[in-house]
């Protein structure tokens, strides 16, 4: 394939439905027992391949991001598929999702009549990908955290040939406990705060650039918020459970969310991107904003997605775990995923056939930066090529 050819490609949109008993419907509408999908087949024109790479992320919405439209101009076959929680992650479980992404590979192999199948982790996706792939490798997991049947042994999960995990953050839970605002003291109340560690209070005489003994403080008062969130939680379902309500849930509201010392210092896991900044906006306003991370919650949810200690879908463990081929791309202006990301991730991976590479100047989403696109998705056409997954 050469990487200088630029393709025309056809977008072709398709569904893809499997049926799954569960306790109750957690997404909106549609048939009870089923789960639909929705994905986009991008194909380039006059170009056949054995290979598809796919992307997936936990709550989607990634199908015309620039990289994958980028790799289908490069001449590659490229799956975007939505899960079944597109949008809305209130009521997200990590271990659905995989079982979603398990569908997508299988309608790939077994319909579409692909061969390999290259799993490309997107940020959120990058973990979600570690996560399917050790299960795919290594199946463990019957039931959620919560303890609802969802069995990944039992699905048979077929693992991907090769792994790309660009712009990728470790984990759900861990990037949002690491986001979390540690100077809110009461979840009902966000306004109850302690002075000390509130990191947008002008009158805070902690300022950056921040001490290390300040950073350790604050990094202990998040991994705590988080495990008392996770305590209530828990908590709430056995009480639901002693009452005999198997299937009861509750909506919670996570106050917030945006409130990492990295995004007003940018000393702190330093990289390119500039201060009192994050990929969302102005992260003074995002912290309680309505598209803040977790901001929605139900119990359930929680726990398989964002609790610190109980989540599966553990990024760094999960990289342990896998023994295909992997490349690591982090951007260098990135101001969501920083450089401690990618290289904890790189570092996780087991196998030794791994490469790293870093696009300088480059922010988490290549908006603006035709360059960057272009120097990083030739960076995973080369990659490509020499693994053997070209067409």
């Amino acid at each position: 394939m050469n990487a200088a050819t630029k393709h025309e490609y056809d977008r072709i949109p398709y569904m893809i439905v499997f049926q799954e008993k569960a306790g109750f419907k957690d997404t909106y509408a549609g048939r009870m027992d089923f789960v639909g999908l929705e994905a986009h087949l991008l194909k380039p024109k006059e170009v056949d391949s054995k290979t598809v790479i796919v992307f997936m992320h936990p709550i989607g919405g990634g199908a015309y991001l620039p990289m994958v439209s980028s790799l289908a101009k490069k001449g590659f076959h490229v799956i975007y598929c939505n899960s079944r929680y597109r949008g809305v992650d209130s009521a997200l479980a990590m271990e659905k999702v995989a079982l979603d992404l398990g569908a997508c590979i299988r309608d790939a192999k077994e319909r579409l009549g692909y061969e390999k199948v290259v799993l490309a982790g997107w940020s959120g996706g990058g973990s979600l990908s570690l996560f399917y792939q050790s299960q795919a490798e290594h199946p463990t997991i019957t039931h959620t955290p919560a303890g609802d049947p969802v069995n990944l042994v039992e699905a048979k999960l077929i693992p991907a040939d090769a792994m790309m995990l660009l712009a990728a953050h470790i984990s759900r839970a861990g990037t949002l406990t690491e986001w979390l605002d540690a100077a809110i003291l009461d979840e009902t109340d966000p306004t109850k705060r302690d002075p000390e560690l509130d990191i947008y209070d002008s009158n805070n005489p902690n300022q950056p650039p921040y001490s290390a003994a300040f950073v350790e403080k604050y990094r202990a008062a998040q991994i705590a918020r988080n495990r008392r969130i996770t305590k209530w939680v828990k908590d709430k379902l056995a009480a639901f459970k002693r009452d005999g309500l198997e299937n009861e849930e509750f909506a919670f509201v996570t106050h917030g969310t945006m409130a990492d010392p990295r995004f007003v210092d940018p000393t702190l896991d330093p990289n390119d991107r500039k201060p009192n900044w994050c990929f969302l906006g102005d992260p003074r306003v995002v912290n309680n904003g309505p598209v803040g991370i977790a901001r929605f919650n139900t119990l359930r949810s929680w726990l398989s997605q964002w609790s610190y200690d109980d989540s599966n879908a553990d990024g760094l463990k999960c990289a342990q775990k896998i023994s295909v081929p992997t490349l690591v791309i982090g951007n260098s202006a990135d101001d969501a995923c920083t450089p401690s990301h990618t290289h904890r991730l790189f570092e996780s991976v087991a196998v030794k056939d791994k490469e790293l590479y870093e696009v300088k100047g480059a922010n988490h989403y290549y908006f603006g930066q035709p360059k960057e696109m272009e120097e990083a998705v030739s960076q995973c056409a080369q990659w490509l090529t020499k693994k053997g997954f070209a067409a």
